[in-house]
């Protein structure tokens, strides 16, 4: 039985710019499809017929539950969503943050309790700061790791 081409999911309305082109180049290098998932309008490189948008309904979490239903085991996903992370890795899909943390059964559930915990303290009125800013070293990091992972999968396809 053939299995599925690998794909590269995106949950685009947070990713950066940079994290954008990295995988934009991968997949044409590749010849792989990524998919970007989006509640607005996107812009795709005109040169690049392996990448495609899914705009999906505004809402809470939309653009995650896409991702979650339509991405298989074996692909790849690009998330900063803790919570979305938690279901991929649950079904197999192997999952990045955008600045090339690889999230696995063994930290995604810790991470999701931090998170868990942090939201909860910001609630109260706790300012908890924000993500430390993206720069040229995260963008480095994340290149990297999306290098290792799709080698990884490609060789299990």
């Amino acid at each position: 039985m053939a299995r599925a081409q690998l794909k590269i999911w995106i949950d685009a309305d947070a990713a950066p710019r940079q994290v954008k082109e990295i995988v934009f180049r991968a997949a044409k290098r590749l010849e792989v499809v990524a998919v970007l998932v989006a509640n607005q309008r996107l812009s795709l490189p005109l040169d690049n017929p392996h990448v495609r948008a899914e705009r999906v309904q505004g809402g809470p979490d939309v653009a995650d539950r896409h991702i979650a239903d339509h991405a298989s085991e074996g692909d790849v996903a690009i998330t900063a969503d803790i919570p979305l992370a938690d279901v991929l890795v649950q079904k197999g899909v192997i999952v990045l943050d955008p600045r090339g943390e690889l999230y696995t059964e063994e930290n995604v559930r810790e991470r999701r309790s931090i998170r868990d915990f942090m939201d909860a303290l910001r609630g109260t009125g706790v300012d908890t700061g924000g993500p430390k800013p993206y720069g040229a070293r995260e963008t480095r990091a994340f290149a990297a790791a999306l290098d290792r992972v799709l080698a990884a999968a490609a060789r299990r396809r």
